[in-house]
């Protein structure tokens, strides 16, 4: 292949006089820069980069390209930092989020999608094995921020600000920071020294917290610049039938919350489990690890259920019973405590407003169950009591006795997900900055998504994704130990190594390779055209692996 250098002088021009000096077949004799093709051109190919559809799903916009091309590259503290810069909890949201980054990965529509929540967990496990987190640093700006709430969202809106230098002071109402992460969420799915040093990192850009300081009136915190509530949602809903006040009739936070703080078990020998959610999957599964024969009662078919699929999946392999379309009627009492349950059978008609379709009762369709404890999981709602009566409930910001008070988390958006409450949070974060600085803080809108079709499938052999291993059933159901045992470090590299880099240009050489003009050229860490020889063919853009060359019409 000729290599590049200085134009062809006229006397260098390579001339066949007759057909005789003809080369047996097409090759390159001489220099191929005397013929500048780039005038044929009316397609122009640009570099582009676009955005990953796991990124565009993940709502706490992490860079899920960059640091899984980080562990592909054998780096695992720089995918851990990476992934910081959009979310303080890599630890947590490896190991509870319910990763649509996944069901939007591209290499799905071929064999499998990338474990991405499993690399995040790889991630920030190397971290924490290694001692590495935050370094300590102190607040440099005037203003303090107070936060009302420890819960994802609070520990995210303290994260971004501690960042930026801001003071705040985290206050939260439990003995312990963490909100519903330490209480809510079972041992077995999230340890707390994962979490105790994610906090502990947060702690270290100068965010303090005061625990057991629960805000009655929130004019107690007028002393400060701004105020973030993130209080999440902690009252359940009851169920509104005869008995419930009976012994044995527990809310499904207030089960966990009282296990996860103080260990006491309150699940009986039989345990009913009310809804369908997270909240109600783990209450069943901690009850089941406390000696109780646990069913779930749900008044929907399993297609309804908002609990995370492989939660779902994992309570049916340990044996917790999941009894569909039926729902409470009434609880029989005995002695002062619940002994029976009246259920009654349902049928799904139109969706409602949630998009579900409607539960509706089938008459003469009763029938007792035998319970003496029923966990009520029927969804959260907000305490705001704290706030004025007309307050609002949004994320937009409101003044309250002059100060600026932004809302965030499950109490004003209801997403019910811990990475849609980091996103909050964030959100609340830059919303506060901005309003403190008096300045919009700079955003840069995300490139269009790359679709499936426009990847280069060719590039890549079919393989399976790797599994994290998980605790034996028949070991795991007797404690609390967390049951997914994370991914070796030679696996998660090879997972890594199998992602499209889709939108981003991963440096294959292959517009290098197949260009039949030579005008791209190499940098060190991209590449350029170089369009006096670029005629537009377009070949450059088909053989991109990742759908990063676009293809524009040239402006004459």
């Amino acid at each position: 292949m000729p290599l590049r250098g200085k134009p062809t002088t006229e006397a260098e021009k390579i001339v066949f006089r007759h057909e005789a000096e003809l080369p047996p077949m097409t090759r390159s004799m001489g220099t191929v820069l005397i013929n500048k093709t780039g005038s044929w051109r009316y397609l122009r190919p640009v570099y582009e980069e676009k955005t990953p559809p796991c990124r565009d799903a993940c709502p706490a916009g992490i860079d899920i390209q960059g640091f899984v091309d980080m562990l592909a590259r054998g780096e695992p503290l720089e995918a851990w930092r990476l992934i910081r810069e959009s979310s303080p909890l890599p630890g947590v949201c490896g190991r509870v989020c319910p990763h649509p980054c996944e069901r939007s990965c591209n290499r799905g529509e071929f064999d499998e999608a990338i474990s991405i929540h499993a690399l995040e967990r790889l991630a920030a496990d190397r971290a924490l094995n290694e001692g590495v987190g935050e370094e300590p640093r102190a607040p440099k700006e005037e203003e303090r921020v107070a936060i009302i709430g420890s819960g994802p969202a609070g520990l995210s809106c303290a994260h971004f600000l501690g960042r930026e230098g801001y003071g705040v002071t985290v206050f939260e109402a439990l003995p312990r920071p963490g909100g519903m992460l330490r209480v809510g969420i079972p041992e077995y799915r999230l340890p707390r020294t994962v979490l105790d040093k994610e906090i502990a990192d947060i702690e270290a850009l100068g965010v303090s917290f005061q625990t057991g300081a629960r805000i009655g009136d929130i004019g107690e915190l007028a002393d400060y610049d701004a105020i973030f509530v993130a209080t999440g949602a902690h009252k359940s809903r009851s169920l509104n039938i005869p008995g419930e006040d009976a012994a044995g009739v527990i809310p499904g936070v207030e089960f966990l919350k009282n296990l996860n703080l103080g260990g006491k078990n309150q699940a009986g020998e039989r345990v009913l489990v009310v809804g369908g959610g997270n909240t109600a999957i783990d209450a069943a599964r901690s009850a089941l690890r406390l000696g109780a024969r646990t069913t779930i009662v749900y008044r929907r078919t399993r297609e309804e259920m908002p609990a995370i699929e492989e939660e779902i999946e994992a309570a049916l392999a340990e044996g917790v019973d999941i009894l569909y379309l039926a729902t409470p009627r009434m609880a029989l009492v005995k002695d002062g405590r619940v002994a029976q349950v009246g259920l009654i059978k349902t049928e799904l008609a139109e969706p409602d407003e949630t998009g579900r379709r409607r539960p509706v009762e089938v008459a003469g369709s009763e029938f007792m169950i035998e319970a003496d404890t029923v966990i009520t999981a029927l969804g959260e709602a907000p305490d705001l009591s704290f706030l004025p009566e007309h307050a609002g409930l949004s994320e937009e910001p409101r003044e309250i006795d002059g100060t600026p008070v932004f809302g965030g988390g499950d109490a004003f958006t209801g997403a019910g997900t811990v990475v849609h409450a980091i996103a909050s949070g964030r959100r609340g974060a830059r919303a506060i900055i901005s309003r403190l600085a008096g300045a919009g803080v700079a955003h840069e809108p995300p490139g269009p998504v790359v679709p499936f079709e426009s990847v280069n499938t060719a590039c890549f052999a079919r393989q399976p994704a790797v599994r994290m291993p998980e605790v034996p059933v028949a070991e795991r159901v007797s404690g609390f130990a967390e049951v997914n045992r994370g991914l070796p470090l030679t696996d998660g590299l090879e997972e890594a190594k199998r992602c499209f880099s889709c939108g981003v240009c991963n440096l294959c050489d292959n517009c290098l390779i197949f260009c039949p003009d030579i005008a791209v050229i190499r940098l060190n860490d991209s590449y350029e055209i170089d369009y006096d020889y670029c005629k537009g063919c377009g070949i450059c853009a088909v053989e991109c692996p990742g759908n990063v060359i676009s293809l524009v019409e040239e402006e004459r």
